[in-house]
Order: C-alpha cells, then structure tokens, then sequence
C-alpha cells in the first residue's frame, strides 16, 4: 500500500501531507498535521466530535478518508476564531456555561457554525434537529441549543447594521 501526496486547503491556508490510503482525515489532522481540536469520540460518525466541514459541507471526519480530500477545501475548529478574538458562537458557549469536558464541545460548535451559515434565523427546533448527529455525555443539550440561539441573534443585529451602512453608501453615491 502506497502513500497518498495530499493538496488541499485547511482553514484558508494551503496544505500538503502525505497519508496511507486508510488514513482517516481525522487522524490526518490529529496525528500528521497537530490539529488536536477535532475531536475522537467514537471513530464511527455516530457522536458527532469530529465533525469539519468539507466543501460547506458538514461531515464527520472519521469517516473521510484523508486521501479523499486532495483539491477540496476543509474547515476545523481550529479556523473558528480570528487570532485570538473568538467567534461569537464560541463567546456564546462560554457566556450560556455549554460545555463541560469539551470532547463534544469542537463537532458542536463547527456543526453550529455551519447551521449559521445557512440560516441566521433558525428555530429552536430547527437547531436541536441540526444538531442532533451530536452527542454529549455531559452538559444536555438545552445550554448548548440556547448559546447558538443567543450568537443568531447577535449575528442578525450585525447583519442588519451591516445591511443598513451598505443601503446607505449606496444612496449617498446615487445622490451625487
């Protein structure tokens, strides 16, 4: 079995390994690449730790292989924040008390990422059904669920200012 050469791009940055062909992306990313954010909870994509998104796609990353990656792009955990200013989700787990042991807490947070991204308005309901390929053993899920609730409706105010200053430079441009 020969080695796989990998170019893909990880969290914005362009990347290259090289991998076994039974190679999990999760362990590519753990064990290859130091990327120690993603989580290992079951190694069957049944609990949800593991979870990137590849392509906006959301998947458990235990059952990727790592050589299936090459030319595409994948998002971890530890894309989330900007240096050292968190994303609002993750100031929002904090502030709500929504983890605890944190094996869960990095699948949670990128499958709520990526739920945002498709819909900042989502309902409660809406939020436990996206979230439920995640498992937690320890907080329950209603801290968690009321956390992505609270960064929605944070990111709907900014979305709206922001909306708001783009109508309005546009409008002065017409004027002139």
């Amino acid at each position: 079995m020969s080695n796989i050469h990998v170019t893909t791009t990880i969290n914005g940055d362009e990347t290259e390994y090289v991998c076994r062909p039974d190679e999990s992306l999760l362990d590519v990313l753990r064990d290859r690449l130091g990327m120690s954010g993603t989580k290992e909870g079951c190694g069957t994509g049944d609990c949800g730790a593991c979870s990137v998104t590849l392509d906006g796609r959301l998947v458990c990353s235990c059952l990727v292989m790592g050589a299936e990656v090459d030319g595409h792009k994948v998002e971890t955990i530890e894309g989330m924040a900007d240096g050292e200013d968190l994303h609002p989700l993750q100031q929002k787990f904090l502030e709500h008390a929504a983890l605890q042991c944190g094996i869960c807490t990095p699948g949670f947070l990128v499958a709520a990422q990526s739920l945002l991204e498709r819909n900042l308005d989502p309902t409660e309901t809406e939020v436990r059904y996206w979230l439920a390929g995640n498992l937690c053993r320890c907080t329950g899920y209603d801290k968690i669920v009321r956390a992505v609730l609270d960064t929605a409706k944070d990111m709907r105010k900014v979305a709206k200012k922001s909306s708001a200053k783009k109508t309005a430079k546009k409008g002065a441009r017409h004027a002139a």
